[in-house]
């Protein structure tokens, strides 16, 4: 059992996060994004935005400035050039609350759900 909630926890990190991490995970935690929302947005994994946030020390330019966009932030704030303004989050969207009730639906349900969502989205193309 300890073994299976190790995992869902994650490896714990061994070293402080960069300065960089460490503003690219507060600037996103900042807007409501989780890290797989903002790989979704930035289209990498899951994994490669914890490894942004966790321990990459020279991150590429491309990464910087997609990243800057996204968080609605300048490149000098995600550096840590200049500080991080502070950025209040504003209500959750319609749609971001409709996810949040199917999140919470059982996965028979959310299938369904997914396929609606599949064909909307194939037809749009």
């Amino acid at each position: 059992m300890s073994l299976y909630i190790g995992r869902l926890m994650g490896r714990p990190a061994t070293k402080p996060a960069t300065e960089f991490g460490r503003n690219l995970a507060q600037a996103r935690q900042a807007i409501g994004l989780t890290q797989s929302q903002f790989a979704v947005r930035i289209g990498l994994t899951q994994q490669m935005v914890d490894y942004y946030e966790r321990r990459a020390r020279n991150p590429t330019a491309d990464f910087i400035q997609k990243a800057a966009q996204i968080l609605d932030i300048t490149v000098d704030e995600l550096l840590g050039v200049k500080p991080l303004r502070k950025i209040k989050p504003g209500p959750p969207s319609k749609l971001q609350q409709k996810l949040e009730q199917i999140q919470k639906l059982p996965p028979a349900k959310q299938q369904a759900i997914m396929q609606v969502l599949d064909m909307a989205l194939a037809s749009r193309s």
